[in-house]
């Protein structure tokens, strides 16, 4: 009866007109860029696309895929996305897993708790960070780029809060039946804890493909620069010599920067609907509890 009221029903219908049109204002601006980058340079440099197209074309990215600097950079992505949320989830998801046992189970909780919530008001800083990746002979390598993030502490509360809502009977019961820590964790909790594994996975895969910073102070050959540092070289500091001369002589400027940008939002936007289902609950149910 609730559902059925008139005020209930003006409710949604604002509700919806103010999220689709907030959707709407989301999109134009990528829409736009995919708009220039399938545009001919002159008009492009203009100003004069808009929502549509103007001497359609794809010149701008079978160049910029023919570049080896750019697929370089994508791979270095690549890479980094898949093997860094995969060491990310499991490392997190085992530290989330012990926290979320009470004092009398795991003794020392609370002072792990602590260890781990007091780096997330201190860092070690950018310069010791550095010194520590040079000294460990992490320079110039794949894993500079995923080790010092590998531990997210934000991540972990998520998961151990989450953790902490899967009824005991259920682990008491596989303990009953010869069943460890480890075992318990992988047939239980990960597949009853797939909304907070979800959302946790997604931050995890953002941060890692948008992340351009460490790339740039790591990296020392442009060919291990990950995309999103490639992409700021180019269209930030508007450095064009890591572009083939031939790109540059027969593309704008312009058309260039919007299909960079459009490729480098193309695979998060990809992967989102399938985990947006598993979003939102995921972050409720992991922010109710301690």
């Amino acid at each position: 009866m609730y559902h059925k009221t008139l005020s209930y029903r003006i409710f949604s219908i604002i509700n919806n007109i103010i999220l689709v049109a907030a959707s709407i204002l989301c999109l134009l601006p990528l829409f736009h860029l995919l708009m220039v980058s399938l545009s001919a340079s002159a008009p492009a440099n203009a100003g004069l696309v808009t929502f549509w197209p103007i001497g359609f074309t794809f010149e701008a990215y079978a160049k910029t895929f023919n570049n080896a600097n750019f697929l370089s950079s994508l791979w270095v992505s690549v890479q980094r996305t898949v093997l860094g949320t995969a060491l990310a989830m499991f490392v997190n998801a085992l530290a989330a897993y012990a926290l979320s046992k009470d004092s009398r189970i795991f003794r020392a909780r609370n002072i792990y708790l602590w260890y781990f919530v007091i780096t997330m008001l201190f860092s070690g800083g950018l310069i010791p960070t550095y010194i520590l990746i040079l000294k460990l002979g992490l320079m110039n390598t794949l894993m500079a780029l995923i080790l010092p993030g590998l531990v997210a502490v934000y991540n972990i509360i998520l998961l151990l809060n989450f953790f902490r809502t899967v009824p005991k009977d259920l682990e008491e019961a596989a303990f009953i039946d010869g069943a460890g820590h480890f075992r318990s964790f992988i047939l239980i909790y990960l597949p009853i804890s797939l909304p907070a594994i979800a959302t946790v996975a997604l931050f995890t895969m953002v941060g890692h493909w948008n992340a351009y910073f460490d790339g740039l102070i790591y990296m020392k050959d442009s060919k291990n620069l990950p995309l999103a540092s490639f992409m700021q070289t180019i269209i930030v500091q508007r450095d064009m010599t890591k572009l083939d001369p031939g790109t540059v002589a027969n593309l704008s400027e312009r058309t260039v920067r919007a299909s960079q940008i459009f490729i480098g939002a193309l695979p998060i936007l990809l992967v989102y609907p399938f985990l947006q289902r598993y979003f939102v609950k995921g972050i409720t149910i992991g922010a109710v509890k301690e």
